[in-house]
């Protein structure tokens, strides 16, 4: 006998093969599983992925489509140069992350070699310009100012520059036909963020890497329809990166062009006229501060009164929107960044608020009317207003003795409005209103009149203005109170005398407050954009108009044209009696009134203007130049920083502008044939078959044209060849320069007054 089993196995052998199944059955377990995770479960997923490292994708970039003027003449396109870019990708893989290719690189291009490191570095919240903020697997745009011969170097000294690429390419230009510059209202462009790109992912206009994004003015506001939608071609590749195939192609389709309401010719003279009066106002002595005028910032606006469509918007100090085209230079940018820069990017059009002066009493007219005061009642015009220890003086202490609310707009005649302000105050309460709501007439005119808010013009980050009733005064004193109390002084300084009050009864409406709110001071702010649409409103009838630059947008190939049409805001809170008889007090200003002195032999008979003048003052400052006018066309404010009187800073400069729309030459006459626009641009530019549109030609510089015309009338005795339909002025004086009148004496704590 034997104990071995039949199977010739010993229990121990038995017990190791027993062990191995197990342990081959386990594996084959877990592959078997793992194969139905990889293949079931996450197939799919894996499948993509897979497929996704064969694919690669090219990416054209789609045309811009271009900014137009009114009558089709481009004001930002694109041109085809030769661009010069780097692959921080490619350099990193250097030894020295590229140091020595940008140095080379740079003696091509004649640049400095730490430029255009700067240029390469990627932007953050420590990283200053010039950087890059666009993707950082993008190429990065060095110069597009090469020419053929540095490109052919870097070209055929391929190996010399790893990751250097120098290819022709479309950038954008800003044309500045006839020397219109429109900087503020372009805006610029830069390269898309990765944030942005993951924010824009699942909208209806989603980024590439590859986009160049509006980042102001109509470039930002009407991004989505100027961008247009790039091309992306998908090609099948080997595991060694060989074509193997052509997957899928999307066809870049070129944006879509946009057409303005603004007229080339008119914005450069309206540039133009803006900045000789600047300058201008800078040769005229202040006898207040002993110095001359600043005059370091201004706007003006020309607006059709009809439609609210903008023809003219120009801002100083201004700048050449080109310098970002293809990266800003460091130099560049402090240029338009720093404290010493005037801040050039700001559009003081609809960015820049100040107190309006006595051009805010046609608000304090309709107030006053609203309240129960007759139009052609009869109001002391005194030399001065008092109350309490306080004096408020009117301009050069003028006495008109009673006058009506015509007449009061006329002379700008301040202790009108303060006595009639003053009364609405001490009915509402004083300093401690009855239970209820006051009336606030004058307060509630402002916001009626669109104050306090965004006029809705389309461009990017305007600002509302201020009107400092009884609400906002609650929030200021609560946001500011701390500081008033830990720095007011009942017997200090000025500032600290204010600061004292302000922490006891900041929040409350007080007589001083009521008073010179009447005349457009205090706390009172508004802008040029708010001004052009309350006055154009006056115009037309009392009609406010959102204010819009975008007139229609025109698909590339011409066949889809979208317009843009305007849109009524509301009414003016005034009956069109009340209207008609403003209407006729502001034709008086310019006539007999504080800006008659500018124009005179204006050919008021044949184009009617109205105007209203306006100094105000800012504490710390030079007083501030307002001169707000209309046609029965068009609305034309002007206002200059720092710059003297209403009239005597902006008059001559706003006649310029009606002059050069209007065809009125020096001696009073009109001569159509060199009317810019002598009535509003209604039609949209001629399209032709293969979508482009049709531009006319603008002379050199149609503002020095109209200079030199003007000039060569007052040689020849203020004669001109006359056109059939030329129509004759009343008048043929030339009006006077320099500015009148200018402001005066130091004005007593709390006076804040404003003159015509």
């Amino acid at each position: 006998m034997t104990n071995i089993p039949e199977t010739g196995r010993t229990p121990r052998v038995q017990t190791r093969l027993v062990v191995i199944q197990i342990l081959v059955l386990s594996l084959l377990g877990t592959l078997g599983g793992r194969l139905w995770y990889l293949q079931i479960r996450e197939g799919a997923q894996y499948q993509k992925e897979a497929s996704g490292n064969h694919v690669q994708q090219v990416v054209q970039p789609a045309v811009r489509g271009s900014i137009l003027d009114a009558r089709g003449v481009p004001l930002a396109d694109n041109e085809t140069r030769l661009v010069v870019s780097a692959s921080r990708t490619d350099l990193l893989k250097q030894k020295d992350d590229g140091k020595a290719v940008l140095t080379k690189l740079a003696g091509v291009l004649g640049m400095d070699p730490q430029e255009v490191m700067r240029k390469v570095r990627l932007c953050d919240a420590k990283t200053p310009q010039p950087c890059w903020n666009g993707s950082p697997y993008q190429p990065i745009p060095i110069t597009d100012e090469a020419t053929a011969k540095q490109a052919l170097q870097i070209r055929e000294r391929a190996e010399d520059f790893p990751g250097i690429t120098a290819e022709p390419e479309a950038v954008r230009r800003y044309a500045a036909p006839g020397k219109s510059n429109t900087a503020q209202v372009l805006g610029y462009l830069s390269p898309v963020t990765d944030e942005e790109i993951q924010k824009a992912k699942d909208t209806s206009s989603p980024y590439l890497r590859s986009d160049m994004v509006g980042r102001s003015g109509l470039e930002r506001q009407y991004d989505a329809q100027l961008r247009g939608k790039a091309g992306v071609t998908r090609y099948e590749v080997d595991n060694l990166g060989r074509v193997i195939g052509k997957a899928k192609s999307d066809a870049a389709e070129p944006g879509s062009n946009l057409v303005t309401s603004i007229d080339a010719r008119v914005q450069r003279v309206a540039e133009y006229e803006l900045d000789k009066a600047m300058k201008a106002a800078r040769q005229q002595y202040d006898k207040i501060t002993g110095t001359n005028y600043k005059a370091d910032s201004g706007a003006v606006v020309v607006m059709e009164a009809k439609t609210g469509r903008v023809v003219a918007m120009a801002s100083a100090p201004t700048y050449d929107p080109n310098v970002w085209v293809g990266g800003i230079s460091a130099k560049d940018y402090a240029a338009l960044t720093g404290k010493n820069s005037d801040y050039p990017l700001l559009n003081r059009a609809i960015q820049g608020q100040s107190a309006p002066g006595s051009t805010f009493k046609v608000v304090s007219t309709a107030a006053a009317v609203e309240a129960g005061y007759d139009f052609n009642g009869n109001y002391p015009c005194t030399s001065s207003y008092s109350v309490g220890g306080q004096v408020f003086k009117n301009f050069e202490g003028e006495n008109f003795g009673p006058i009506s609310l015509g007449r009061a707009l006329e002379v700008s005649c301040d202790t009108v409005f303060y006595g009639l302000a003053d009364n609405e105050w001490k009915k509402d309460g004083g300093i401690n209103p009855k239970k209820g709501q006051p009336k606030d007439y004058f307060f509630k005119a402002a916001h009626q009149f669109g104050l306090g808010q965004e006029t809705g013009l389309d461009l990017p980050n305007e600002v509302t203005g201020r009107v400092p009733d009884r609400a906002w005064k609650q929030r200021y004193w609560e946001a500011n109170k701390d500081a008033w109390c830990r720095t007011g002084k009942k017997n200090g300084s000025y500032v600290e005398k204010i600061a004292y009050e302000n922490c006891l009864e900041g929040n409350k409406m007080r007589e001083g407050d009521a008073i010179n709110y009447s005349i457009g001071q205090g706390d009172t702010l508004v802008t040029p954009i708010q001004e052009a649409v309350i006055y154009g409103a006056i115009s037309n009838g009392g009609t406010m108009y959102t204010p819009t630059i975008g007139k229609a947008v025109v698909s590339a190939d011409g066949k889809q044209v979208t317009e843009i049409k305007p849109k009524v805001r509301g009414k003016l809170p005034i009956t069109k009696a009340t209207r008609d008889m403003m209407d006729q007090a502001l034709a008086g200003v310019a006539t007999r009134g504080t800006a008659a002195w500018k124009f005179a032999g204006w050919p008021q008979d044949k184009i009617p203007l109205h105007a209203k003048t306006g100094t105000a003052e800012v504490y710390g400052k030079q007083t501030t130049s307002w001169l707000a006018t209309y046609s029965k066309d068009y609305s034309v404010i002007m206002t200059i920083s720092q710059a003297g009187t209403g009239s005597g800073a902006s008059g001559e400069a706003v006649r310029n502008i009606y002059s050069a729309l209007y065809g009125v030459q020096a001696n009073g006459s009109i001569d159509n044939k060199r009317a810019l626009l002598p009535t509003p641009q209604k039609s949209l530019p001629k399209i032709q078959a293969d979508g482009t549109i049709a531009a006319p030609k603008i002379s050199g510089d149609p503002a020095k044209d109209q200079e030199a015309i003007a000039k060569q009338v007052a040689e020849q005795g203020g004669t001109t060849a006359p056109d059939d339909d030329q129509g004759t002025a009343a008048t043929t004086n030339t009006p006077p320069t320099g500015n009148r009148d200018t402001r005066r004496r130091q004005r007593r704590r709390g006076s804040r007054r404003t003159t015509a």
